[in-house]
């Protein structure tokens, strides 16, 4: 698959202020501000840049942290791990493999069945609940 690649001008004109300043430029939100914080409906979270389907509810949990948690991701998601050592800190970041977008960091201190916490910026994601036939 290709990547999806844009200008900053475009993302600025497609995304709010907020969802640029963490996916494009690799911001953090303030702890239990963002609209998934404490959202458990069923359905599927996205990449708000480039819609690809990320995270399942089923994965949600609360953790407590302050931002989105899953305990993993979806299969065909493929969120790419990159080493982070800014602000003084070493992480794992995560970001969308369809358009690089940053959507956060993951921290082995999760739930089973993975034991791993995707702690993710509500600003990188986009619910959609579940189609109805």
């Amino acid at each position: 698959m290709e990547k999806i690649t844009k200008s900053d001008q475009d993302w600025k004109a497609q995304l709010s202020d907020e969802q640029y300043r963490v996916t494009r430029q690799a911001g953090t939100e303030m702890p239990h501000s963002g609209e998934y914080c404490d959202h458990f409906d069923e359905g599927t979270y996205h990449c708000v840049c480039c819609g690809h389907a990320l995270f399942d509810s089923a994965s949600k949990f609360h953790s407590g942290c302050g931002w989105p948690s899953f305990h993993g991701e979806l299969e065909m998601a493929g969120i790419e791990q990159r080493f982070d050592d800014s602000h003084g800190m070493r992480r794992t970041e995560l970001v969308c493999s369809h358009c690089d977008a940053h959507l956060g960091h993951i921290f082995p201190d999760g739930p089973p069945p993975t034991g791993m916490r995707y702690c993710i910026n509500s600003a990188s994601l986009k619910f959609r609940e579940p189609r109805k036939e």
